[in-house]
């Protein structure tokens, strides 16, 4: 603890901006991980296997009764939208699960390029903090202002204040980069099987209805 007080003393101002930023970037990586693993993520393929069969069945309640059974799931909301259209027209069907995707998909990207942001925004502190130290340490060198006896000091302190703050905003970045780079991968896992598979039963039901009007 006394490190980390000293460090944060040593580089001054910048170092609690910084700070800042890495609360705001740990809350963002814990928001976005519950949501994305337990709350918008599902078994695409084994759902929409189950959908499939029901459809095939034309049991559409059993399909929207499972699809209600993970309320909170993307998909789930996307495939519900189609199947309580199932027994319309085509235009209708695909007017439904657009609209349902267009909802959806805004909640699954929503802050996770926040962390790219603030990745670059610690880098950016950090950096200015290293100006500002290397500006002081060259003040320390060629001012008369300060007595020679101080002047190693007041050097040391200039160049502290720049290695530190430079430091910790690449301690701060790093892994809020790395978490974009995972949670943006997740995200474009989690839409991509939204795109697939709501063409998918699209296609489905649209084939469904044209089966029953043949009938």
């Amino acid at each position: 603890m006394e490190g980390i007080a000293k460090a944060m003393s040593d580089g001054g101002i910048w170092m609690y901006f910084i700070l800042a930023v890495s609360i705001l970037a740990v809350g963002i990586i814990i928001e976005r991980f519950i949501f994305l693993f337990f709350k918008y993520n599902i078994n695409a393929s084994a759902f929409m296997a189950q959908i499939q069969k029901l459809v095939m069945a034309n049991s559409i309640d059993k399909a929207i009764k499972l699809c209600n059974a993970a309320p909170s799931a993307a998909l789930a909301r996307v495939i519900k939208a189609g199947l309580t259209r199932a027994n319309k027209g085509p235009e209708e069907i695909q007017n439904a699960v657009e609209e349902a995707t267009l909802e959806v998909i805004p909640h699954i990207q929503k802050r996770t390029s926040a962390l790219q942001a603030l990745a670059n925004i610690a880098t950016l502190l950090g950096l200015l903090g290293t100006i500002i130290g290397m500006i002081e340490a060259f003040e320390a060198i060629s001012s008369d202002k300060i007595p020679a006896g101080e002047r190693q000091q007041a050097l040391g302190n200039a160049i502290s204040k720049a290695m530190t703050t430079t430091a910790f905003g690449l301690i701060v970045a790093i892994p809020a980069m790395g978490a974009h780079v995972f949670l943006a991968g997740v995200t474009k896992k989690i839409v991509d099987e939204i795109d697939l598979y709501s063409v998918k039963l699209e296609n489905l039901l649209i084939s469904r209805t044209k089966g029953g009007e043949r009938s």
